[in-house]
């Protein structure tokens, strides 16, 4: 998690990163690869963070395995060098359930807290509450959700410009953001055909994905068996949330971990067992499960155990990978979906550093396109998108606006579609590099302040 986040702050050139880690070695594989200082010892230590420029830093960035360290080392930052903006990743529920713990005046000096683990789980979430998608985020307190599908034959609009979808859908909004083909962005218009194999974005409200979604791919059945490998911090975490709603079974070789999943969940069913025996699975019956989800520790049983249950005929498949170069690899016909938490939760923390106002930040295909939602502020004279309609916003090659939410009301971004002050403006950026340019268009004047 911190080499993503040190990877992702040093490729923008406005940042001085530097990466405080006990390995030495790590360090030097990081010094060997990014544009980064690095420092060696504890993350906690007043000493280590004083030589690591803690004083001077406008942001700190806990990220280690220890929730404990995190929370020190915010505190530590804090008491003695007032550092403005202290995160912590907290992996531990029992934590994240006491938000009292945390703030400057009253627990500990973290500012935002980050569980890469409950944010890997909302996202499964929505991924099963739309199954047929490949990408499913949310904005606007998800009143708004931006959709990665595939369009396939059987889709409505496959074969058809975009200025159809309208006529299909009347009295539903929605936009689409991009389109890629055979790995490429298309830049969507009324004239562009939809083909068998696009991988489309669209913006809509949330009650309304299912009917779009019908108009790229034939829509699948709602799910209603689910299967998950490993009873980790996530695997817990996803069963507590599905059970009562649907049928789930949670497998888990490690005795001790699978008689403390009995005790914490109340309706779902505990095996303990190999994922990755098939005989277990064929026993199990989750060749007629309609989504196996592996999320143990181990990235290669993952990826055998979601292998195996495709084999033997379980409709979705869903597999926890860490390593990119893995998840490109295997997301194909052998797992339908990989599950990256270095994506999912690198945007939560990128909200933060972005210039400008910006209040979400989502990384996508793996780390080379961004969504982002900016408040617009100032008027006409201090602000570069105030006051004018969005085709007049000059926006940098491959970077859309698909949605503004005004107060209470969600529009879909048209060319003639005036920007007001106190606006959210979601945007989609098929090339994450001309981020900075799209910050300093949500920059006020001077004249404003």
């Amino acid at each position: 998690m911190g080499r993503t986040a040190a990877y992702h702050l040093s490729r923008e050139e406005a940042n001085e990163v530097t990466v405080v880690d006990s390995d030495e070695a790590v360090l030097q594989q990081l010094q060997d690869r990014l544009d980064v200082r690095t420092v060696s010892g504890n993350a906690a230590s007043p000493s280590v963070l004083a030589a690591a420029g803690c004083a001077d830093a406008d942001l700190l960035v806990a990220l280690t395995s220890s929730d404990e360290v995190n929370m020190v080392a915010c505190q530590v930052a804090w008491t003695l060098f007032k550092t403005p903006t202290k995160i912590a990743r907290i992996r531990a529920a029992s934590y994240a359930a006491h938000p009292e713990l945390f703030g400057e005046l009253t627990g500990f000096a973290v500012d935002t807290w980050l569980s890469p683990e409950q944010l890997v789980t909302e996202y499964v979430e929505r991924l099963i509450e739309h199954p047929g998608a490949l990408q499913v985020v949310d904005f606007a307190d998800g009143r708004v959700r931006l959709v990665g599908v595939r369009a396939v034959e059987g889709g409505l609009l496959v074969g058809q410009p975009l200025s159809n979808l309208p006529k299909h859908i009347p009295g539903v909004e929605t936009r689409v953001a991009a389109m890629y083909r055979r790995g490429r962005s298309v830049r969507p218009d009324g004239e562009t055909l939809v083909e068998s194999g696009d991988e489309v974005f669209f913006l809509a409200a949330r009650e309304d994905i299912r009917t779009v979604m019908n108009e790229l791919r034939k829509l699948e059945a709602k799910v209603r068996r689910v299967v998950i490998a490993g009873a980790g911090h996530i695997g817990i975490r996803l069963a507590q949330a599905l059970e009562g709603r649907l049928h789930v079974k949670l497998i888990e070789r490690d005795k001790q971990r699978a008689r403390r999943a009995a005790e914490v969940l109340r309706e779902a069913i505990v095996l303990q067992g190999d994922a990755a025996d098939e005989e277990l699975l064929i026993e199990e019956n989750v060749d007629s499960a309609d989504v196996f989800v592996a999320v143990t520790n181990a990235e290669e049983a993952n990826i055998l155990s979601a292998m195996l249950a495709k084999r033997i005929g379980c409709r979705k498949v869903m597999a926890l990978i860490n390593r990119p170069a893995y998840a490109e690899l295997m997301e194909s016909d052998r797992v339908d979906i990989a599950i990256s938490p270095q994506t999912i939760t690198i945007g939560s923390l990128l909200a933060h550093v972005r210039r400008g106002d910006v209040v979400k930040v989502h990384s996508l295909r793996r780390g080379a396109a961004e969504a982002i939602e900016a408040i617009a502020h100032g008027d006409r004279e201090t602000s570069q998108v105030v006051g004018r309609p969005v085709e007049a916003v000059r926006l940098p090659d491959g970077t859309t606006i698909g949605a503004i939410v005004r107060g209470d009301d969600v529009i879909m971004a048209h060319h003639n579609t005036v920007i007001e002050e106190g606006d959210h403006v979601i945007m989609f950026l098929t090339d994450r590099r001309h981020v900075e340019a799209v910050e300093k268009l949500f920059q006020v004047g001077v004249s404003f302040l």
